[in-house]
Order: C-alpha cells, then structure tokens, then sequence
C-alpha cells in the first residue's frame, strides 16, 4: 500500500535528520502513519491542527512541504524544532510547551461558529501532555460546548495507563466500526418515536453502559460530554485513514480518538529506551550512540550535589515535572526512591506541593526548566511566598538555550521571580559557586529562594565565591561592569581587552540579584561614574532596568549607564554563541560597549 509505503519513506528521512541535526526522535517516530492519515483526510491550508506537544510535528513539517528544509531544522535561521505559523500556513499554532491544545483547538472551534465559518479542528494531545491541569480544564469545557472539533490522545504510555486486554480490544474494533456506528445512530432515532421506546432505550443504554464501562478506558471522557472512540492501533494508516473521514463527514460535536502507538517506532535502539532517544544530540544512525561524549554540565552537578546532601538530611526531598533525567535527578531517583517525587507536567501543582511539604517541616528541592516554571507564577506567589516556606527551586535551562528556541529560552525569570515579595533568585558562574549555593539555600528557613544556572557547562570561570551575596571581583577606576551567572567569563575576557587600552575596569559579580545588595554597586557608581551591566535576560524586569531606577531614586548621577541583554523581543533558535551574537552579548560586543561608554562619556 502506497501509504505504509510512505511512512516507511518518512522514518527514514526522520532519522536520517535527525541523527545529524539533533532534536526531537522518539515522539515523532510513533507519530507518522497518524499524521499520514491526518494529511490524507483533512487540509491544514484551512483545517486547524494542534500539536501538544509540539515536538511531535516533524512528520507534518514534511508533509506540509518543508521537506528539502529539514537538514535545517533546529539551526539559525532554519526551521524551528516546533509549529511555528510564521514558517508556514498549515502550522496552527505555536506549540512549544505542553497541555495547551484542547483549549487552544476550542478556542478556535468557537470562532469558526461565531463567525459562520467551515473548517475541522483538530488537538493531538500526546507526550505526557495529559498529565497537564490544563489539558483537564480544555477538555471539561471543550465536552460541554458541543462544538464539533477532534480531540486525538496518542497514548504512547508516557500519559496514561494500559487497557485491560485483549477483551477490551475486541470490544473497541466493534465499537469503531462505521456499520456499528450507523446502527447506533439509527437505533437511537427508531426508539424516540416508537410506542415505549424511550423506556426500551434506557434500560438497552444503561446495560450497555455498564459492560463499557468495566472494560473500556471511556467514562471519564464520555462523562465530560466527548463522543469517545478507542483504543486504536495508532500505526495502522489505513484503519485510522478510514475513522478519520468518518470523524469527518458525520460531525458528532466533541469526539476524543484514544490511539495507542510506540514511541520510537520502527527505530529499536529508541523503541527499546524511548526516554533516552526523546530530545537527543547528533548520533550514529547504525548504532544509536551518540556522536559526542556526554559532558559534565549544571544539571549533573545540581543532581549530585543534591545526592550528598540528602544523605545528610533525611528531610530533603527532589520534586520534578516529568523532567527527571534532563534536570539530573536520575541519581536522586535511583538512591532515594521514596524522596523523589514526579508530578507529570503539572509545575503549579509542584509548586504547590512544594509549599506544603516545607510547611510541614520537609526540604522540597523542585529541580525545573526557567521556561516551565512561568506556569506556576501563582502557586509561586500565593502558596509559597505569602508564608514565606523555604522552598528551593532549581531553575535549569536559565538564559538562552540553543535549539529549541523562543518557547524555552529562560530569560523571563529574572523578571517574573523578581516580583514577588521574599523571593531570593542566587545566580552561580560555576559548579563549585552552584554546589555551595545549594548547600547554603537548604539551611534557610524563610522563603523560596531561586538558584539558576544554565544548560550545559561552566565557562572558563571555575571559581568559587559564592559564599556572599556580591562579589568584587577586580578593582578600576574607568568602569564597572556587572554581571552575574556564567556571563562572568566573558565579562572577565572584555575587560583583559579594555585594561590594553588603558581602561581600568573594575567589576562587581552578583551572586544574589534578588534582593539586590547595592552597597558596592553605590560605591562603584559614585567611584568610577560609568557602568555596563551585561545579562542574559530579557531587559523587562532585568537586574539593569532595576539599577537604573535605585540610582535615580537614590539621587546618583552617572556619566554613563548602558545595559546589554536579550532585549524586549523574542529570540530564535541557534546556538548559544550564535544567539549571544545576534543579542550582542558576545565579549566582542561586550567590549566595544564598553569602550564607548568610556569614551563617550
């Protein structure tokens, strides 16, 4: 068949890329022959597809005519890892985080009915994206609305349990046949108008329902107002090209499809270890491994200093958003098993859960990316900082992080963080400021406090001088750059540069840039009359938009004042030293700043 024929074509193209490109594998491997049979039945120049999450797209990139462009994907300039509409019209929606599909797709559905228009839409939640809240909130409200738009679950086993066997598997091939489905809808309309049939009806339904319901994973989603339709084999392109038009052509309100599919499928190294080929660098196509060695970065420091904390400790506890591996924690998990909790992607209840261990005497450590912590802003500020419980959040990934792009750069917590009363945000530029900073943030015993550290390694700045919430690093009297977090190297290298051109720089580390300790930021301001504070950060909320209003505020004049960070916009995808360029965060630019505020001033 031409359709299995063309997703055998699709895995290989997959692989071929991906091995080389680094990115997405496992998901989008057990996603094809269902995106085969979308592209088959629907058009996304007009129907609306949603991935959540969107890491599952890459197949439909393919098939929406981005093929030739895929030894880009992930790169500067080249195609986003993501749906992305500005890449193409039959990309939705952005779709970089997870569980916000079903109301993201009803959301859509009722604009199509208030404005009298005709198009499918359709929400592919898959991924561990239901163990989201919010996923729960969309599908309440989508099942109530009556709006006819498709809710698809790949259930690939990172979201929800297994069936019962092979009886309820029988009993849904019944179900989903289309003569099966007529009849149903047939048998419906004949018992509302015979003499009795009501009553006939109801007692049939409540008999049937019953038999469903001990064998079949559907109440829960039927309660909630869905037309349920499933188990499906999720790799079977012809059977699901077939439920699909009929999905299609008779328009049922809100229908849920449950496909289970494999996640890696068709490639066994990913097949047999789907977590370990689920985000991966470039690898060996015939082997699987890798093509570079593993390297010694933040999380794996975080994760083990953590380990020899808790040995101390009996009351330390990890807590993760289904991120267990990427934050670390896997050594955590192994050794102490009944402290380690993860919640699913569901970061405000984390947070939340957090609060209320600390509340009750424990040491909640929540290890979580900056970019996924924005969905518990409010359990941030409500639960836990109100009390001021020390809950110890490990915020990974903080500051540009490469390939993924806009949707998980952490440049936002600094700002976000910054907002809420008692919270401390500490910034380590190395492995060994990271260690102490965590040994000292779990004696605290009032407030959360914030600890983040980028993707990746240390820079060429290894010290450690975390002990103080601000640091001198070297003396000057022409300028004073400030920075914090593994900027610091660069900053170091700007200034070696600016002290050959006879500028004395002095320049003030920050450890702790909430609350902000500005003593020797005061003195160095009124000593050298001219600061550059250098951060990768979005500038809204940065540790320099808040310098710059203590000054005015305090009454200090300066000659000169420039901030460099990410800026007010979005940033693309690229590599780290790609994207510090293209912010003018490199130490390049970081000195040439420097000299123009020296000298124009």
């Amino acid at each position: 068949m031409e359709a299995e024929r063309l997703c055998q074509e699709l895995r290989t193209v997959l692989l071929s890329c991906v091995s080389r490109t680094g990115g997405h594998l496992a998901s989008n491997l057990g996603m094809v022959e269902l995106t085969v049979a979308l592209h088959r039945v629907f058009d996304f120049t007009r129907d609306r597809l949603i991935f959540d999450v969107g890491h599952q797209c890459y197949t439909h990139k393919i098939l929406s005519g981005r093929g030739e462009q895929m030894e880009s994907l992930r790169t500067f300039g080249g195609l986003s890892g993501f749906p992305k509409p500005g890449e193409s019209i039959q990309d939705a929606f952005v779709a970089g985080h997870a569980s916000n599909s079903v109301s993201v797709g009803l959301g859509m559905a009722r604009a199509r009915t208030l404005l009298h228009e005709t198009y499918d839409v359709i929400s592919v939640l898959g991924d561990g994206a239901l163990t989201g809240g919010l996923a729960y909130e969309g599908l309440s409200n989508a099942g109530q609305s009556g709006e006819p738009m498709l809710v698809i679950l790949n259930d690939n086993g990172m979201s929800i349990t297994q069936n019962v066997g092979g009886v309820a598997e029988h009993l849904a091939k019944q179900r989903l046949k289309p003569q099966y489905l007529r009849f149903k809808q047939g048998y419906r309309k004949t018992m509302a108008v015979i003499p009795g049939g009501k009553q006939i009806y109801r007692i049939t339904h409540s008999i049937k329902k019953a038999v469903k319901e001990t064998m079949l994973p559907s109440s829960m989603f039927e309660n909630m107002g869905f037309t349920y339709m499933g188990p499906v084999d999720g790799h079977d392109v012809a059977y699901l090209t077939r439920l699909l038009r009929y999905i299609r052509e008779n328009r049922f309100g809100p229908v849920l499809l449950h496909i289970k599919t494999v996640k890696g499928k068709g490639y066994p190294p990913a097949e047999q270890t789907p977590d370990a080929f689920h985000g991966v660098g470039k690898f060996h196509l015939e082997s699987g491994k890798p093509l570079k060695k593993g390297e010694k970065n933040f999380s794996a420091v975080f994760g083990e200093a953590l380990c020899r904390l808790a040995k101390e400790d009996p009351g330390i506890c990890a807590i993760s958003a289904a991120m267990i591996p990427g934050t670390g924690l896997e050594s955590f998990a192994r050794q102490y098993p009944d402290r380690c909790f993860d919640v699913g992607i569901a970061e405000g209840h984390a947070v939340s859960m957090a609060a209320g261990m600390a509340k009750q005497g424990a040491r909640p450590v929540f290890a979580v990316y900056s970019t996924f912590l924005q969905r518990g802003y409010d359990m941030l500020l409500h639960d836990a900082a109100i009390q001021g419980l020390p809950v110890v959040f490990g915020v990974d990934r903080a500051g540009l992080v490469g390939e993924d792009g806009e949707t998980h750069h952490g440049l936002y917590d600094v700002g976000f963080l910054s907002t809420i009363p008692g919270m401390s945000i500490w910034a380590p530029a190395s492995y060994r400021e990271l260690e102490t900073m965590l040994a000292a943030a779990l004696t605290q015993k009032k407030g959360p406090i914030a600890i983040r550290y980028p993707r990746g390694g240390e820079l060429s700045y290894t010290e450690d001088r975390g002990d103080r919430p601000t640091v001198l690093l070297r003396e000057g009297h022409d300028l004073t750059l400030v920075t914090y977090g593994t900027m610091t190297a660069l900053v170091l290298g700007a200034a070696d540069r600016l002290e050959q051109e006879k500028i004395s720089v002095r320049i003030i580390k920050l450890n702790r840039i909430t609350p902000l300790e500005t003593e020797a930021l005061d003195l160095a301001a009124k000593e050298t009359g001219r600061l550059l504070v250098v951060e990768e950060a979005a500038s809204s909320g940065s540790v320099g938009e808040r310098l710059a209003a203590h000054f005015t505020q305090t009454g200090i004049r300066l000659k000169g004042y420039v901030t460099l960070n990410t800026g007010d916009g979005f940033v693309p995808q690229g590599t780290v030293t790609e994207l510090r360029r293209l912010c003018g965060l490199d130490q390049e630019t970081i000195f040439k700043k420097g000299l123009e505020v020296v000298r124009g001033g």
